[in-house]
């Protein structure tokens, strides 16, 4: 199964600033740049952006600059690990039509895992972006990752989605959006 723009919605779950600092410097880099990626290839094409912020008092807020290419994204608040527990997320999504949700966020093993079961249980196809996903532990990167294709979530990347999204090299955005992945 490919990602469809037309079908697709993306979820920017919980990359927030006192998350991220208990990450390995590295990794959290290279999120935060996939993310963005995603971010500005969904703007660019017009696939819907939801995001989340799990207790942002205790956890901060979306790490600066992420939300940059669409500066009116407004992170849902949440305490539920699954943002498909949430009202404000659920509805947006439904208004959306879109059957698909590309997700993308912190931490790997309990909120990207939990939401992205329970939406493939509510019927959604589902693709967790590896590369734009971290959590503490590396190992528990890899075991969600391990968790979610076992339970018949597609796991993939940045640059798959964004080309499954593009589909052909002769689309409007193919220049602009392929030169990110550079």
């Amino acid at each position: 199964m490919l990602a469809e723009a037309n079908a697709s919605a993306l979820a920017i779950i919980d990359v927030q600033e006192r998350l991220a600092a208990a990450m390995d410097p590295e990794r959290m880099k290279a999120v935060a740049r996939n993310a963005g990626i995603l971010l500005k290839a969904a703007s660019a094409i017009g696939v819907p952006v939801f995001a989340t912020e799990q207790y942002s008092k205790g956890l901060g807020n979306t790490i600066a600059g992420l939300f940059a290419p669409d500066g009116n994204i407004a992170p849902i608040e949440k305490t539920r690990f699954s943002c498909a527990c949430e009202e404000a997320f659920t509805s947006g999504l439904e208004a959306s039509g879109r059957k698909q949700v590309v997700v993308a966020g912190m931490e790997s093993h309990v909120c990207v895992l939990q939401s992205a079961l329970e939406l493939r249980a509510a019927g959604r196809q589902v693709f967790v972006v590896a590369d734009a996903c971290c959590s503490r532990d590396p190992g528990n990167h890899s075991n969600a990752m391990d968790r979610l294709r076992a339970a018949g979530v597609t796991v993939t990347n940045t640059e798959s989605v964004v080309f499954e999204w593009l589909r052909d090299a002769r689309h409007v955005h193919f220049k602009s959006l392929s030169a990110l992945l550079r």
